[in-house]
């Protein structure tokens, strides 16, 4: 089996890639869908979150409240790096699984959508790595899409390697500028013509 670990800036194409990808039939698992599901009530990691950051980031429905989380660790860099060591060793943990699966399934080829492939060292676990980018432009318009600010565009963007360091880290960028039918396109050649 061949794995690709794929990767980019916030707001650069991770999602529409991992669609794109599940629509033709590749097996994918993607980190923040992870982290979401570890945050559920009743998951270790909730309560963990809960004791060390305290009660206020859990909401009268047992949730956790992201929003007010990432505001949180998005403005203290110590509380972003005691969050992520509560959730990335049990999202590697459940992405490392989900491969050796599909491994054992003999699929010939499996993904892993990885925000912070480079950043946490796990680009060592892959064959490949493709990094999505896109301008810095496009990539701020795609945020504001979403709601953001530009404070909170700008807080989420330094928390990552900037774009061009995972563009030279990564074996294949796939450029999200164009149309989807070129996006497709793109991960259609890497894919299925890597060796």
């Amino acid at each position: 089996m061949k794995t690709f670990g794929l990767t980019g800036g916030i707001g650069m194409g991770k999602s529409t890639a991992a669609d794109l990808l599940r629509q033709h039939g590749f097996p994918v698992v993607d980190s923040d869908v992870i982290a979401r599901q570890l945050v559920e009530p009743g998951q270790a990691a909730l309560a963990e979150i809960e004791r060390l950051f305290g009660k206020e980031f859990i909401g009268n429905d047992g949730r956790l409240l992201r929003d007010a989380l990432a505001q949180r660790v998005f403005t203290d860099a110590d509380a972003r790096r005691k969050l992520e060591e509560i959730l990335h060793p049990r999202i590697r943990a459940v992405w490392e699984a989900q491969l050796q699966t599909w491994h054992a399934q003999d699929c010939p080829v499996a993904i892993a959508v990885i925000p912070l492939l480079f950043e946490t060292d796990a680009a060592r676990r892959f064959d490949a790595t493709i990094c999505v980018a896109c301008s810095a432009n496009t990539q701020r318009q795609r945020l504001r899409a979403r709601g953001w600010t530009e404070r909170q565009i700008e807080q989420r963007i330094v928390a990552q390697f900037p774009a061009e360091k995972k563009m030279l880290l990564a074996d294949y960028v796939v450029w999200t500028e164009g149309p989807l039918d070129l996006h497709e396109a793109q991960l259609d050649r890497i894919l299925r013509r890597s060796p």
